[in-house]
């Protein structure tokens, strides 16, 4: 007779992927391109709808890795442990990719599987003091935290080798389009700046981030960087911010796994607010500004 626990199972990977096939919350752009994915879940986060993988080479994108991927249907954080398998779909559609369609199968018996971790290093709360750093620009000069006091920040966490359109791509995306809205806003600009800090010192060197940013803004040598620097500094000095704002993130070969932060930083530097993914959008921080603008 066959074991109940093994049919109660099977029902529930069934039901993931049923689901998953009928409730994608939003359809994917004609030019979309799809990759088959396989691998062994290492943790998730279901109120971030973020889920980390061990996957295998995915054939003409990228090697295998362990990094985080953006999973929405809901009834599947519900059924996965980490060590479980996981087949899917990723879809990579422009600046955004997600993972659909997902098949779920149990390594180990219930008993045996480690109960799933989700926790976060602590984060500040609004109006916290946010502590003072030293890193290196992209000129390599020495900035601090406290070059900033009398203006709005919006900070940021990126590395330039990173992978995925909607990460570290989508910030500096993001970042660079709040930078040409304050070349348009004079008084705006004034008071408002901008930092991407890198959490991959060893390889972003202030020639790099250089590069990197003056390509996102496309002025490529004219860039001045008025507005919007970017830094890094030794890997001590980068963690410790990184950690101040609850940023998770970890080495893997050349790649790092790391979830998303964003934090503005009124001016009189406490925390203003922090945004904990990447919904958010160019034009929730410039009205952010624009508050604290208003206040000061």
């Amino acid at each position: 007779m066959p074991d109940k626990k093994i049919i109660s199972r099977a029902a529930l990977v069934l039901c993931v992927a049923f689901i998953s096939l009928c409730c994608s919350r939003t359809a994917p752009s004609p030019d979309a391109k799809r990759y088959e994915l396989r691998g062994t879940i290492v943790s998730f986060n279901k109120d971030q709808q973020q889920v980390v993988i061990a996957h295998e080479d995915v054939p003409g994108l990228m090697e295998r890795m362990t990094m985080p991927f953006t999973l929405k249907e809901p009834s599947a954080y519900d059924v996965m442990q980490p060590g479980d398998k996981i087949q899917a779909t990723l879809v990579v559609d422009g600046e955004r990719t997600v993972i659909e369609n997902p098949v779920i199968s149990h390594a180990e018996p219930d008993a045996a599987r480690p109960a799933a971790s989700q926790s976060q290093p602590g984060e500040p709360q609004v109006g916290a003091e946010v502590t003072n750093f030293t890193l290196t620009n992209q000129d390599g000069k020495k900035i601090t935290l406290r070059d900033y006091r009398g203006r709005a920040l919006a900070l940021t966490f990126i590395y330039t080798r990173c992978p995925l359109p909607d990460y570290c791509v989508l910030m500096s995306d993001h970042f660079a389009e709040i930078d040409r809205a304050l070349a348009r806003e004079p008084e705006l600009a004034a008071k408002s700046r901008l930092l991407s800090v890198s959490i991959d010192p060893a390889y972003d060197t202030p020639k790099v981030l250089r590069s990197y940013g003056a390509a996102h803004t496309e002025n490529y040598k004219d860039e001045k960087f008025e507005r919007w620097q970017l830094a890094t500094g030794d890997a001590a000095e980068a963690r410790r911010v990184a950690n101040f704002f609850g940023l998770v993130y970890d080495k893997e070969g050349d790649q790092i796994i790391h979830s998303l932060r964003t934090a503005v930083v009124a001016p009189d530097g406490k925390l203003y607010k922090i945004y904990r993914g990447g919904e958010w959008k160019p034009e929730d921080v410039l009205n952010d500004f624009r508050q604290l603008a208003g206040g000061h």
